[in-house]
């Protein structure tokens, strides 16, 4: 009975929510504050997918700055599927039928996630984007983020207090 149980439950934790909202606040090229159309506290999300140049890495306000302005004064369509290490959704975001991580690798604004051995789910986009030389792959020695955190840490330094400060 109790496996009958577990395995009933299993396919509702897969599935995903499905929300509409307003983005509220981008703080970086992959992650940004939102306010569901249906009331609720404001909710912090990272874009499922991607990967963009950390805020104080080259190209970051440049690759926030483009998340700003494909999701400004727009009703998002988020769906969330799974939480990450520190709590965000990891959500795709749509803005009138077009997907924003798709939009920003497209762009060069970011890379398409990488994941073992696969390119991610916009490897297409991304090869575009590098052979047109578009945003940061425009720069020959541009750094995958996750380089960039092994090398630097965060961005951020906490005060005496515990406040995040960007360094």
């Amino acid at each position: 009975m109790a496996c009958l149980i577990l395995l009933l439950a299993v396919p509702l934790t897969l599935r995903a929510e499905v929300f509409f909202a307003r983005a509220t606040s981008v703080p970086d090229g992959d992650t940004l504050w939102v306010q569901p159309e249906a009331g609720g506290g404001t909710r912090k999300l990272r874009l499922q997918g991607i990967d963009a140049p950390e805020i104080c890495q080259s190209a970051g306000v440049t690759a926030r700055d483009a998340l700003r302005a494909l999701v400004a004064d727009k009703r998002l369509q988020v769906t969330v599927k799974y939480q990450d290490d520190y709590g965000r959704g990891l959500a795709r975001i749509t803005v009138e039928g077009r997907d924003v991580g798709a939009a920003l690798v497209q762009q060069g604004q970011a890379w398409s996630d990488r994941w073992r051995r696969s390119l991610g789910p916009y490897a297409q986009q991304e090869s575009e984007a590098r052979q047109a030389g578009r945003g940061l792959f425009a720069q020959a020695d541009a750094e995958l983020p996750r380089d960039f955190r092994k090398r630097f840490g965060s961005c951020y330094v906490a005060d005496a207090e515990g406040v995040l400060h960007l360094r």
